[in-house]
């Protein structure tokens, strides 16, 4: 087939192909469908396979030329994009291209028709210039305290949780159950308040009432009238600077009896400890990988940000609709339900769902922009990874996992895991390359606390 095509660039990573068939194709595509309706149609008063040109023409002529027109645009499409010339001109997957209008077919002229289309951004990562990029690196350190708030988490894990005796006074940290009920400005109690048995840890701040000081000292069975006064700082705009009375009766207190910090517990805790220093040398270490995982992403976020700005570029329509479509279904998923069921379920709720993929647009804009640059990068770098540094990963995640390097390949033994984990040795590999090419400098101390809330 003997085809000619001129593209033109468009805004939002979109083209516009321009396609000329030379008029002898037009000619063998309408004889070809021809040949076709001649063979499978059959008309009263004549044989199957013998009906004239002349009278399917006349009957079938404006059909017959649909489809041989049709048939030219699907093969010399397929011509054009299966050329591997045209890799950056292949319209995406998400959407199919888009036929301007219905091109006139004359078997005596050449067939021109235009199609639009999405292609995949064009980014020349090799071309950044990374010097001129600063990093800040958050500056963290783990120690006691991160240690003790988690061992004192195993604590209250294994804790026995038992009932305080009659007439012991409540205390910070106790487990209380009480009834509730708001009172008017008359002292009656306002029904619609009421609530039994409601439970929570004194001093957590787990309530919305912001009693638990007022509740310190009780026994159980006692009753308390309560006045209390919110500020215009509250997030919960019913209590917003407003006074409230309450009227409240302890129904149940209950203590955790902490278990002892020793090899017991450590034992407990997993059998592969054997002396507390084993648990605390294991939490240590889980401490300072979750430390410079986030920092890392921290980094990652930083430099992808900057490079979004500094070197922009458009996100195609349908590769952010098939983003935005595929986080409403994993919504759905997160729902347990169908993605017909969440629509009704949103409206049900007096929100609109495009309201919803409105608000999520520029985050999805960014993840596909980030996800597009690095791409970029590895195929530019041509980055690779060898059996060799697979198997130091392997090693890497046995070590912070605290577990044997058969274990991690057991892990990894499908090979679509095994991909995965490929695919993330590349990028390591590659943001390794990076980082030591821009300008990182030392950040803010952080709160290792703090460093998980940014």
């Amino acid at each position: 087939m003997k085809v000619t095509k001129e593209i033109e660039k468009l805004e939002h990573s979109a083209a516009k192909l321009t396609v000329t068939v030379a008029k002898k194709d037009v000619a063998d595509s309408y004889s070809e469908t021809l040949g076709k309706y001649t063979k499978q149609v059959q008309i009263p008063g004549f044989r199957k396979g013998h009906v004239p040109a002349s009278v399917l023409e006349r009957k079938y002529g404006e059909q017959i030329k649909m489809e041989a027109a049709s048939d030219l645009i699907d093969k010399s499409l397929n011509e054009i994009f299966s050329d591997e010339k045209e890799l950056e001109n292949r319209p995406l997957p998400y959407a199919q291209p888009v036929l301007e209008k219905m091109p006139e077919f004359d078997t005596s002229k050449d067939f021109v028709y235009t199609v639009t289309y999405d292609v995949f951004p064009k980014v020349d990562a090799a071309s950044f210039d990374l010097k001129s990029i600063s990093v800040k690196e958050p500056q963290v350190t783990v120690g006691d305290e991160e240690l003790n708030e988690e061992l004192k988490g195993i604590q209250e894990r294994n804790a026995v949780v038992i009932d305080k005796k009659d007439d012991e006074k409540a205390e910070k940290d106790n487990i209380i159950t009480i009834s509730i009920v708001e009172k008017d400005e008359n002292g009656a109690e306002i029904a619609s308040t009421k609530r039994e048995d409601f439970t929570f840890t004194i001093g957590t701040a787990e309530n919305v009432y912001k009693i638990d000081d007022e509740l310190i000292g009780l026994k159980k069975g006692d009753t308390k009238e309560i006045t209390k006064k919110y500020g215009k700082d509250e997030k919960d705009e019913s209590l917003k600077d407003q006074t409230k009375k309450y009227s409240v009766t302890v129904k149940q207190i209950k203590v955790r009896n902490l278990p002892a910090l020793d090899d017991e517990l450590a034992q407990d805790v997993n059998e592969k400890f054997k002396t507390l220093d084993d648990l605390k040398k294991d939490i240590m270490r889980n401490l300072e990988n979750a430390k410079n995982n986030k920092i890392n992403e921290i980094k990652t976020n930083d430099l992808l940000s900057q490079l979004i700005e500094k070197y922009p570029f458009e996100i195609p329509a349908s590769m952010l609709n098939a983003e935005l479509d595929g986080r409403w279904r994993m919504m759905a998923q997160q729902f347990q339900t169908s993605v017909e069921e969440l629509d009704r379920m949103i409206t049900a709720s007096g929100q609109k769902k495009e309201d919803m993929l409105k608000e999520w647009t520029g985050d999805a804009e960014k993840m596909l922009k980030s996800r597009i640059i690095v791409d970029s990068f590895l195929k530019a770098r041509n980055v690779s990874v060898t059996p060799e540094e697979i198997e130091a990963e392997y090693q890497k995640i046995a070590d912070g996992n605290g577990i044997t390097v058969d274990e991690v390949k057991q892990h990894y033994a499908d090979p679509r895991s095994k991909e995965y984990l490929i695919d993330d040795a590349k990028e390591q590999k590659l943001y390794k390359e990076l980082f030591a090419e821009v300008k990182l400098a030392k950040g803010d101390k952080v709160a290792f606390k703090d460093l998980f809330n940014r």
